[in-house]
Protein backbone atom coordinates (compact mmCIF):
# COMPACT_ATOMS: atom_id res chain seq x y z
CA UNK A 1 0.00 0.00 0.00
CA UNK A 2 1.23 3.69 -0.85
CA UNK A 3 2.06 5.23 2.28
CA UNK A 4 -0.49 8.39 3.00
CA UNK A 5 0.10 11.68 1.84
CA UNK A 6 1.45 13.96 5.02
CA UNK A 7 0.19 17.37 5.97
CA UNK A 8 2.75 19.76 6.76
CA UNK A 9 2.36 21.08 10.19
CA UNK A 10 2.20 24.46 9.08
CA UNK A 11 -1.12 23.64 7.30
CA UNK A 12 -2.09 21.81 10.38
CA UNK A 13 -1.62 24.90 12.72
CA UNK A 14 -3.49 26.71 9.56
CA UNK A 15 -6.30 24.73 9.80
CA UNK A 16 -6.09 24.61 13.49
CA UNK A 17 -7.31 28.26 13.08
CA UNK A 18 -9.82 27.85 10.61
CA UNK A 19 -11.41 24.82 11.06
CA UNK A 20 -11.70 26.24 14.62
CA UNK A 21 -9.55 23.35 16.33
CA UNK A 22 -8.31 25.20 19.03
CA UNK A 23 -9.95 25.73 22.47
CA UNK A 24 -9.58 29.87 22.07
CA UNK A 25 -11.98 29.37 19.19
CA UNK A 26 -13.96 26.84 20.26
CA UNK A 27 -17.68 27.46 19.55
CA UNK A 28 -20.47 27.40 21.92
CA UNK A 29 -22.78 29.69 20.36
CA UNK A 30 -25.21 29.39 17.16
CA UNK A 31 -23.93 32.64 16.05
CA UNK A 32 -20.72 31.47 16.17
CA UNK A 33 -21.64 28.45 14.23
CA UNK A 34 -23.09 31.03 11.74
CA UNK A 35 -20.15 32.61 11.77
CA UNK A 36 -17.83 29.61 10.92
CA UNK A 37 -20.18 28.15 8.65
CA UNK A 38 -20.28 31.16 6.48
CA UNK A 39 -15.92 31.54 6.97
CA UNK A 40 -15.58 27.94 6.05
CA UNK A 41 -18.52 28.07 3.24
CA UNK A 42 -19.57 24.07 4.07
CA UNK A 43 -18.77 22.01 6.77
CA UNK A 44 -19.59 18.77 8.42
CA UNK A 45 -22.18 18.31 11.24
CA UNK A 46 -21.01 15.25 13.51
CA UNK A 47 -17.46 14.00 11.96
CA UNK A 48 -14.53 13.98 13.94
CA UNK A 49 -10.81 13.72 13.33
CA UNK A 50 -11.11 10.23 11.40
CA UNK A 51 -12.74 11.94 8.99
CA UNK A 52 -11.09 15.16 6.77
CA UNK A 53 -12.31 18.30 6.30
CA UNK A 54 -14.22 21.47 8.61
CA UNK A 55 -16.94 20.00 11.16
CA UNK A 56 -19.29 21.53 13.29
CA UNK A 57 -18.58 19.18 15.99
CA UNK A 58 -14.76 19.20 16.12
CA UNK A 59 -15.14 23.19 16.35
CA UNK A 60 -17.45 22.69 19.23
CA UNK A 61 -14.34 20.51 21.17
CA UNK A 62 -12.09 22.94 20.22
CA UNK A 63 -9.58 20.46 19.32
CA UNK A 64 -7.96 18.65 16.24
CA UNK A 65 -7.88 15.30 17.42
CA UNK A 66 -11.15 15.41 18.66
CA UNK A 67 -13.69 11.37 18.96
CA UNK A 68 -16.88 10.75 18.62
CA UNK A 69 -17.27 8.73 21.99
CA UNK A 70 -19.67 5.60 22.22
CA UNK A 71 -22.10 7.07 24.85
CA UNK A 72 -23.11 9.89 22.59
CA UNK A 73 -26.32 10.79 24.84
CA UNK A 74 -23.85 11.43 28.01
CA UNK A 75 -21.40 13.38 26.22
CA UNK A 76 -21.73 17.41 26.83
CA UNK A 77 -19.90 17.97 23.32
CA UNK A 78 -21.82 16.12 21.49
CA UNK A 79 -25.34 17.32 23.01
CA UNK A 80 -24.01 21.22 22.20
CA UNK A 81 -23.27 19.95 18.99
CA UNK A 82 -26.77 18.35 18.35
CA UNK A 83 -28.27 21.50 20.08
CA UNK A 84 -26.46 23.75 17.73
CA UNK A 85 -27.36 22.14 15.09
CA UNK A 86 -31.32 22.24 15.94
CA UNK A 87 -31.06 25.85 16.84
CA UNK A 88 -29.48 26.40 13.29
CA UNK A 89 -32.35 24.33 11.58
CA UNK A 90 -34.52 26.67 13.21
CA UNK A 91 -33.20 30.50 12.51
CA UNK A 92 -32.43 29.22 8.63
CA UNK A 93 -29.60 31.48 7.70
CA UNK A 94 -27.64 28.57 6.86
CA UNK A 95 -28.18 25.48 4.28
CA UNK A 96 -28.61 21.89 5.75
CA UNK A 97 -29.37 18.52 4.59
CA UNK A 98 -28.06 15.01 3.83
CA UNK A 99 -26.08 15.37 0.35
CA UNK A 100 -23.63 13.58 -0.98
CA UNK A 101 -23.03 10.25 0.18
CA UNK A 102 -25.77 10.75 3.07
CA UNK A 103 -23.22 12.94 4.79
CA UNK A 104 -24.91 15.91 6.74
CA UNK A 105 -23.59 18.92 5.83
CA UNK A 106 -24.27 22.73 6.30
CA UNK A 107 -23.35 25.19 3.51
CA UNK A 108 -23.20 28.91 3.75
CA UNK A 109 -25.91 30.50 1.51
CA UNK A 110 -23.49 31.99 -1.02
CA UNK A 111 -21.96 28.61 -2.02
CA UNK A 112 -25.61 27.24 -2.70
CA UNK A 113 -25.71 27.71 -6.51
CA UNK A 114 -22.64 25.97 -6.97
CA UNK A 115 -23.71 22.63 -4.94
CA UNK A 116 -27.06 23.18 -6.43
CA UNK A 117 -25.43 23.04 -9.77
CA UNK A 118 -23.51 19.74 -8.76
CA UNK A 119 -26.45 17.88 -6.81
CA UNK A 120 -29.62 19.56 -8.04
CA UNK A 121 -32.33 18.14 -9.86
CA UNK A 122 -34.29 20.16 -12.39
CA UNK A 123 -37.57 20.12 -12.66
CA UNK A 124 -37.76 18.85 -15.68
CA UNK A 125 -35.39 16.17 -14.77
CA UNK A 126 -37.74 14.74 -11.58
CA UNK A 127 -39.84 12.30 -13.36
CA UNK A 128 -36.38 10.93 -14.91
CA UNK A 129 -33.99 11.02 -11.77
CA UNK A 130 -36.31 10.82 -8.84
CA UNK A 131 -38.14 7.63 -7.89
CA UNK A 132 -41.76 6.97 -7.55
CA UNK A 133 -41.69 7.40 -3.33
CA UNK A 134 -39.37 10.59 -3.77
CA UNK A 135 -41.54 12.11 -5.92
CA UNK A 136 -45.09 11.36 -3.97
CA UNK A 137 -43.40 12.97 -0.70
CA UNK A 138 -42.10 15.71 -2.69
CA UNK A 139 -45.41 16.17 -3.98
CA UNK A 140 -47.48 16.80 -0.78
CA UNK A 141 -44.78 19.52 0.33
CA UNK A 142 -45.51 21.02 -2.74
CA UNK A 143 -48.91 21.41 -1.71
CA UNK A 144 -48.36 21.78 2.27
CA UNK A 145 -45.06 23.73 2.00
CA UNK A 146 -44.16 22.34 6.01
CA UNK A 147 -44.94 19.08 7.61
CA UNK A 148 -44.16 16.88 10.04
CA UNK A 149 -42.25 13.56 9.35
CA UNK A 150 -45.56 11.45 10.63
CA UNK A 151 -47.87 13.60 8.68
CA UNK A 152 -45.86 13.45 5.50
CA UNK A 153 -45.76 9.48 5.74
CA UNK A 154 -49.46 9.56 5.96
CA UNK A 155 -50.30 12.07 3.05
CA UNK A 156 -47.73 10.48 0.65
CA UNK A 157 -49.05 7.34 1.14
CA UNK A 158 -45.53 6.19 1.92
CA UNK A 159 -46.34 3.95 4.57
CA UNK A 160 -43.18 1.78 5.43
CA UNK A 161 -40.59 4.14 7.36
CA UNK A 162 -37.41 2.26 5.87
CA UNK A 163 -38.64 3.60 2.37
CA UNK A 164 -39.66 6.74 3.55
CA UNK A 165 -36.45 7.59 5.06
CA UNK A 166 -34.78 6.97 1.76
CA UNK A 167 -37.27 8.70 0.08
CA UNK A 168 -36.47 11.78 2.34
CA UNK A 169 -32.50 11.20 2.23
CA UNK A 170 -33.05 11.24 -2.23
CA UNK A 171 -35.06 14.38 -1.98
CA UNK A 172 -32.53 15.77 0.62
CA UNK A 173 -29.46 14.42 -1.75
CA UNK A 174 -31.09 16.46 -4.98
CA UNK A 175 -31.46 19.63 -3.08
CA UNK A 176 -35.55 19.66 -3.03
CA UNK A 177 -36.37 18.89 0.72
CA UNK A 178 -34.75 20.54 3.34
CA UNK A 179 -35.37 19.93 7.36
CA UNK A 180 -36.61 22.73 8.75
CA UNK A 181 -36.86 22.32 12.30
CA UNK A 182 -36.91 19.39 14.66
CA UNK A 183 -39.54 19.09 17.59
CA UNK A 184 -39.49 16.87 20.64
CA UNK A 185 -43.00 17.36 22.28
CA UNK A 186 -44.81 15.33 22.52
CA UNK A 187 -41.96 13.08 20.80
CA UNK A 188 -39.00 13.96 18.35
CA UNK A 189 -39.57 14.56 14.73
CA UNK A 190 -38.31 16.54 11.83
CA UNK A 191 -40.49 19.38 10.01
CA UNK A 192 -40.17 19.24 6.24
CA UNK A 193 -39.52 21.92 3.63
CA UNK A 194 -39.15 22.68 -0.07
CA UNK A 195 -35.61 23.89 0.00
CA UNK A 196 -36.36 26.81 -2.26
CA UNK A 197 -38.71 27.71 0.04
CA UNK A 198 -36.36 29.39 2.43
CA UNK A 199 -33.17 29.96 0.00
CA UNK A 200 -35.39 30.84 -2.84
CA UNK A 201 -32.59 33.63 -4.51
CA UNK A 202 -29.47 31.10 -4.35
CA UNK A 203 -31.31 27.98 -5.49
CA UNK A 204 -32.78 29.45 -8.63
CA UNK A 205 -29.76 30.51 -10.38
CA UNK A 206 -27.69 28.96 -13.21
CA UNK A 207 -24.10 28.07 -13.15
CA UNK A 208 -21.88 26.23 -15.15
CA UNK A 209 -20.34 23.06 -13.88
CA UNK A 210 -16.92 23.89 -14.55
CA UNK A 211 -17.30 27.56 -12.46
CA UNK A 212 -19.34 25.40 -9.50
CA UNK A 213 -16.37 22.37 -9.01
CA UNK A 214 -14.19 25.74 -9.16
CA UNK A 215 -15.87 27.58 -6.32
CA UNK A 216 -16.46 24.51 -4.24
CA UNK A 217 -12.54 23.82 -4.74
CA UNK A 218 -11.64 27.22 -3.88
CA UNK A 219 -14.08 27.34 -0.11
CA UNK A 220 -12.33 24.14 0.75
CA UNK A 221 -8.99 25.37 0.03
CA UNK A 222 -9.22 28.70 1.01
CA UNK A 223 -10.01 27.18 4.22
CA UNK A 224 -7.84 24.37 4.42
CA UNK A 225 -4.73 25.95 3.13
CA UNK A 226 -3.49 22.70 1.35
CA UNK A 227 -5.66 19.72 -0.20
CA UNK A 228 -3.49 16.37 -0.78
CA UNK A 229 -4.61 13.93 -3.00
CA UNK A 230 -8.17 12.70 -2.80
CA UNK A 231 -8.71 14.93 0.59
CA UNK A 232 -11.58 17.69 -1.71
CA UNK A 233 -13.11 15.13 -3.81
CA UNK A 234 -14.08 12.72 0.36
CA UNK A 235 -15.06 16.13 2.12
CA UNK A 236 -17.02 17.97 -1.15
CA UNK A 237 -18.47 14.06 -2.35
CA UNK A 238 -16.98 14.49 -5.84
CA UNK A 239 -15.50 12.15 -7.81
CA UNK A 240 -11.72 13.02 -7.88
CA UNK A 241 -11.84 13.42 -11.46
CA UNK A 242 -14.42 16.76 -10.90
CA UNK A 243 -12.40 17.76 -7.47
CA UNK A 244 -9.19 18.22 -9.86
CA UNK A 245 -10.77 20.11 -12.58
CA UNK A 246 -11.89 22.13 -9.68
CA UNK A 247 -8.62 22.81 -8.07
CA UNK A 248 -6.58 23.21 -11.73
CA UNK A 249 -8.83 25.85 -12.76
CA UNK A 250 -7.90 27.59 -9.03
CA UNK A 251 -4.42 27.13 -10.44
CA UNK A 252 -5.06 28.56 -14.01
CA UNK A 253 -6.49 31.75 -12.29
CA UNK A 254 -3.25 31.90 -9.88
CA UNK A 255 -5.39 31.40 -6.47
CA UNK A 256 -3.41 28.14 -6.10
CA UNK A 257 -0.30 26.27 -6.88
CA UNK A 258 0.32 22.59 -7.13
CA UNK A 259 3.64 21.23 -5.77
CA UNK A 260 2.83 17.53 -7.22
CA UNK A 261 0.31 15.80 -8.72
CA UNK A 262 -3.09 16.15 -6.23
CA UNK A 263 -0.91 18.78 -4.00
CA UNK A 264 -2.48 22.26 -4.30
CA UNK A 265 -1.96 24.56 -2.01
CA UNK A 266 -3.12 29.00 -1.66
CA UNK A 267 -0.90 30.74 -3.78
CA UNK A 268 1.53 32.88 -0.71
CA UNK A 269 -0.17 36.50 -1.71
CA UNK A 270 -3.65 34.67 -1.89
CA UNK A 271 -2.96 33.52 1.72
CA UNK A 272 -1.73 36.85 3.06
CA UNK A 273 -4.64 38.82 1.35
CA UNK A 274 -7.40 36.23 1.73
CA UNK A 275 -10.62 37.83 3.60
CA UNK A 276 -10.90 34.57 6.11
CA UNK A 277 -6.80 35.56 6.92
CA UNK A 278 -8.21 39.14 7.56
CA UNK A 279 -10.75 37.28 9.89
CA UNK A 280 -8.22 35.42 11.70
CA UNK A 281 -5.94 38.11 12.12
CA UNK A 282 -3.19 37.16 10.43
Amino acid sequence: MRPKPSIPSEIEDYRDETWCREGARAISSVIAAERFIEQVGFAASMTDSRRPGPSLYIAVCGRRDAVLPRHLQKDRETSLTWTLKDQLLRRGKVYYAKLARGKATFIAPRLLPYFNAIWGVRPSEEKRRLSTHARAVQKVLRHEWEMASIDLRKESGVSDRTVFTRALDELQAAMIVIPSEAVYLPKFTYLWTLAVSRFPDDLMQRVDRDVALREIARAFLGSAGQTIPGELARVAGLSRPEAGRGNRALVAEGYATMSAPGFYELASEVAVNSPLAASLGR
